[in-house]
């Protein structure tokens, strides 16, 4: 699973948990709800500035959003299956 995904996971994960349509989230962030879609499917990559938006939004600060990312990329590299010597899984 590619880190842009992982993200984008994260993001819906904690919309949710907040309670957040896709629109309230675009209204509270100045971004368009379709560009929200995108980030939490994984079809764009979020810049920094977008970064402090949602994190904001969320009532977080960047750092914690990053940290939950960092955690959940580390916990996608452990359940990666290991490729044997002849590049089969």
């Amino acid at each position: 699973m590619d880190e842009i995904l992982i993200f984008g996971e994260l993001v819906k994960d904690i919309r949710l948990r907040k309670g957040l349509s896709q629109e309230k989230l675009a209204e509270k962030t100045s971004l368009d709800r379709t560009f929200i879609s995108l980030i939490e499917t994984g079809k764009s990559s979020p810049t920094l500035l977008t970064i402090l938006k949602i994190s904001g939004a969320f009532g977080l600060a960047p750092s914690e959003l990053m940290l939950e990312f960092e955690k959940r990329l580390g916990e996608a590299e452990e359940n990666k299956p290991e490729k044997t010597p002849g590049g089969k899984v």
